[in-house]
Protein backbone atom coordinates (compact mmCIF):
# COMPACT_ATOMS: atom_id res chain seq x y z
CA UNK A 1 0.00 0.00 0.00
CA UNK A 2 1.17 3.16 -1.34
CA UNK A 3 0.84 6.84 0.65
CA UNK A 4 -1.01 8.91 -1.53
CA UNK A 5 0.18 12.86 -1.88
CA UNK A 6 -3.01 14.62 -0.91
CA UNK A 7 -4.71 16.06 -4.28
CA UNK A 8 -4.44 20.06 -3.80
CA UNK A 9 -5.69 21.92 -6.71
CA UNK A 10 -4.49 25.92 -6.46
CA UNK A 11 -7.76 28.14 -7.37
CA UNK A 12 -7.80 29.24 -11.11
CA UNK A 13 -8.21 32.77 -11.73
CA UNK A 14 -11.88 32.73 -12.98
CA UNK A 15 -12.73 31.12 -9.51
CA UNK A 16 -11.43 34.41 -7.54
CA UNK A 17 -13.07 36.69 -9.85
CA UNK A 18 -16.21 34.80 -9.05
CA UNK A 19 -15.71 34.70 -5.59
CA UNK A 20 -15.91 39.10 -5.42
CA UNK A 21 -18.84 39.37 -7.69
CA UNK A 22 -21.12 38.79 -4.67
CA UNK A 23 -19.06 41.34 -3.03
CA UNK A 24 -19.52 43.58 -4.97
CA UNK A 25 -23.45 43.23 -5.44
CA UNK A 26 -23.80 43.41 -1.57
CA UNK A 27 -21.90 46.78 -1.55
CA UNK A 28 -24.09 48.46 -3.71
CA UNK A 29 -27.17 46.78 -2.51
CA UNK A 30 -26.13 48.17 0.83
CA UNK A 31 -25.60 51.69 -0.42
CA UNK A 32 -29.56 51.37 -2.03
CA UNK A 33 -30.80 50.28 1.11
CA UNK A 34 -29.29 53.49 2.55
CA UNK A 35 -30.50 55.41 0.48
CA UNK A 36 -34.01 54.00 0.90
CA UNK A 37 -33.41 54.36 4.41
CA UNK A 38 -32.48 58.36 3.80
CA UNK A 39 -35.45 58.94 1.49
CA UNK A 40 -37.93 57.10 3.82
CA UNK A 41 -36.77 59.33 6.71
CA UNK A 42 -37.22 62.30 4.92
CA UNK A 43 -40.51 61.55 3.70
CA UNK A 44 -41.52 60.17 7.21
CA UNK A 45 -40.50 64.30 8.60
CA UNK A 46 -42.43 65.92 6.09
CA UNK A 47 -45.53 63.94 6.81
CA UNK A 48 -44.99 64.37 10.29
CA UNK A 49 -44.95 68.38 9.64
CA UNK A 50 -47.81 68.44 7.26
CA UNK A 51 -49.68 66.33 9.85
CA UNK A 52 -48.49 68.82 12.58
CA UNK A 53 -49.61 71.76 10.46
CA UNK A 54 -53.18 70.02 9.81
CA UNK A 55 -53.86 69.57 13.20
CA UNK A 56 -52.71 73.97 14.16
CA UNK A 57 -55.15 74.01 10.50
CA UNK A 58 -58.02 72.45 12.21
CA UNK A 59 -57.77 74.17 15.56
CA UNK A 60 -57.07 77.72 14.21
CA UNK A 61 -59.83 77.86 11.63
CA UNK A 62 -62.58 77.33 14.04
CA UNK A 63 -61.19 80.06 16.86
CA UNK A 64 -60.74 82.94 13.38
CA UNK A 65 -64.55 81.85 12.16
CA UNK A 66 -65.60 82.37 15.59
CA UNK A 67 -63.77 85.55 16.58
CA UNK A 68 -64.83 87.29 12.88
CA UNK A 69 -68.52 86.40 14.10
CA UNK A 70 -68.67 88.07 17.15
CA UNK A 71 -66.40 90.76 15.87
CA UNK A 72 -68.99 91.59 13.07
CA UNK A 73 -72.26 90.62 15.92
CA UNK A 74 -70.40 93.09 18.43
CA UNK A 75 -70.11 95.94 15.54
CA UNK A 76 -73.94 95.39 14.98
CA UNK A 77 -74.92 95.92 17.98
CA UNK A 78 -72.91 98.79 18.81
CA UNK A 79 -74.81 100.36 15.63
CA UNK A 80 -78.02 99.77 17.74
CA UNK A 81 -76.59 101.62 20.82
CA UNK A 82 -77.62 105.05 19.43
CA UNK A 83 -81.36 104.24 19.08
CA UNK A 84 -81.50 102.56 21.99
CA UNK A 85 -79.75 105.81 23.69
CA UNK A 86 -82.46 107.92 22.35
CA UNK A 87 -85.44 105.93 23.60
CA UNK A 88 -83.69 106.03 27.32
CA UNK A 89 -83.43 109.52 27.28
CA UNK A 90 -87.24 110.16 25.56
CA UNK A 91 -88.38 108.16 28.05
CA UNK A 92 -86.55 109.74 30.93
CA UNK A 93 -88.01 113.23 29.76
CA UNK A 94 -91.44 112.28 29.57
CA UNK A 95 -91.56 110.05 32.69
CA UNK A 96 -94.30 111.71 33.99
CA UNK A 97 -96.65 111.32 30.64
CA UNK A 98 -96.33 107.14 30.61
CA UNK A 99 -100.16 107.20 29.73
CA UNK A 100 -99.24 109.07 26.39
CA UNK A 101 -99.60 106.59 23.44
CA UNK A 102 -96.31 108.19 21.81
CA UNK A 103 -94.69 107.22 25.17
CA UNK A 104 -95.94 103.87 25.95
CA UNK A 105 -95.65 102.71 22.10
CA UNK A 106 -91.98 103.51 22.83
CA UNK A 107 -91.69 102.11 25.52
CA UNK A 108 -92.57 98.77 24.03
CA UNK A 109 -90.01 98.83 21.64
CA UNK A 110 -87.64 99.52 24.05
CA UNK A 111 -88.40 96.82 26.02
CA UNK A 112 -88.52 94.18 22.77
CA UNK A 113 -85.25 95.40 21.50
CA UNK A 114 -83.41 94.79 25.33
CA UNK A 115 -85.22 91.34 25.36
CA UNK A 116 -83.74 90.30 21.50
CA UNK A 117 -80.36 91.77 22.98
CA UNK A 118 -80.25 89.82 25.69
CA UNK A 119 -81.14 86.76 24.08
CA UNK A 120 -77.64 87.49 22.11
CA UNK A 121 -76.08 87.92 25.69
CA UNK A 122 -76.20 91.18 25.89
CA UNK A 123 -77.26 93.57 29.03
CA UNK A 124 -77.73 96.69 30.50
CA UNK A 125 -74.97 97.67 33.37
CA UNK A 126 -76.64 99.03 36.07
CA UNK A 127 -74.26 101.65 38.04
CA UNK A 128 -76.89 103.64 39.97
CA UNK A 129 -75.86 103.86 44.02
CA UNK A 130 -73.32 101.21 43.29
CA UNK A 131 -69.48 102.11 44.43
CA UNK A 132 -67.72 103.18 41.13
CA UNK A 133 -65.60 100.70 39.39
CA UNK A 134 -63.56 101.75 36.37
CA UNK A 135 -64.14 98.76 34.32
CA UNK A 136 -67.36 99.00 33.98
CA UNK A 137 -68.23 102.81 34.27
CA UNK A 138 -66.47 105.97 33.58
CA UNK A 139 -66.72 109.28 35.55
CA UNK A 140 -67.89 112.23 33.54
CA UNK A 141 -68.73 114.68 36.63
CA UNK A 142 -67.54 114.92 40.83
CA UNK A 143 -70.60 115.87 42.79
CA UNK A 144 -70.32 116.70 46.13
CA UNK A 145 -73.26 114.78 47.65
CA UNK A 146 -72.86 114.85 52.08
CA UNK A 147 -75.40 112.18 52.87
CA UNK A 148 -73.73 109.99 49.88
CA UNK A 149 -70.50 107.71 50.92
CA UNK A 150 -67.46 108.98 48.12
CA UNK A 151 -66.85 107.07 45.05
CA UNK A 152 -70.74 106.38 44.68
CA UNK A 153 -72.09 106.55 41.77
CA UNK A 154 -75.14 109.42 41.77
CA UNK A 155 -76.41 109.66 38.24
CA UNK A 156 -76.08 107.33 34.97
CA UNK A 157 -75.75 109.94 32.50
CA UNK A 158 -75.50 107.06 29.60
CA UNK A 159 -76.16 103.59 29.77
CA UNK A 160 -73.38 101.12 29.73
CA UNK A 161 -73.86 97.52 28.22
CA UNK A 162 -71.83 94.29 28.35
CA UNK A 163 -71.89 90.98 26.52
CA UNK A 164 -70.89 87.75 27.60
CA UNK A 165 -69.63 89.59 31.04
CA UNK A 166 -67.57 91.42 28.82
CA UNK A 167 -67.84 95.64 28.60
CA UNK A 168 -69.41 96.45 25.16
CA UNK A 169 -69.80 99.93 26.80
CA UNK A 170 -69.02 101.96 29.88
CA UNK A 171 -71.68 103.58 31.35
CA UNK A 172 -70.96 107.23 31.94
CA UNK A 173 -71.71 108.04 35.68
CA UNK A 174 -71.53 111.13 37.93
CA UNK A 175 -69.57 109.92 40.99
CA UNK A 176 -69.73 111.57 44.31
CA UNK A 177 -66.67 112.64 45.85
CA UNK A 178 -65.54 113.41 49.55
CA UNK A 179 -66.77 116.56 51.00
CA UNK A 180 -63.74 119.22 50.72
CA UNK A 181 -63.32 120.29 54.76
CA UNK A 182 -63.74 123.95 55.00
CA UNK A 183 -60.90 126.09 57.74
CA UNK A 184 -62.64 126.26 61.01
CA UNK A 185 -62.98 130.14 62.64
CA UNK A 186 -60.75 130.33 65.16
CA UNK A 187 -62.98 130.66 68.67
CA UNK A 188 -60.89 133.66 70.30
CA UNK A 189 -60.22 136.47 68.14
CA UNK A 190 -57.27 138.95 69.42
CA UNK A 191 -58.47 142.49 68.80
CA UNK A 192 -57.48 144.31 65.55
CA UNK A 193 -55.20 147.22 66.15
CA UNK A 194 -57.28 150.30 66.39
CA UNK A 195 -60.21 148.76 67.99
CA UNK A 196 -60.84 149.62 71.66
CA UNK A 197 -60.42 147.34 74.14
CA UNK A 198 -63.11 146.84 77.16
CA UNK A 199 -60.70 149.22 79.23
CA UNK A 200 -60.99 151.98 76.35
CA UNK A 201 -63.83 154.95 76.59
Amino acid sequence: MTDQEPNITEPQPQEKEEATVPDEALSKLRQELESIRKERDELFGRLQRVSADYANFQKRVPKQVGDSVAYEKEKIIRSLLPILDNMDHLLKAHSAERTGPVVQGVEIIYGHMLDILKSHGVEQIHALGEPFDPMRHVAILLKEEPAEEADVVLEEVQKGYRINDRVLRPTRVVVSKAPVPRPSQPQNQEPNEGTPGKGDT
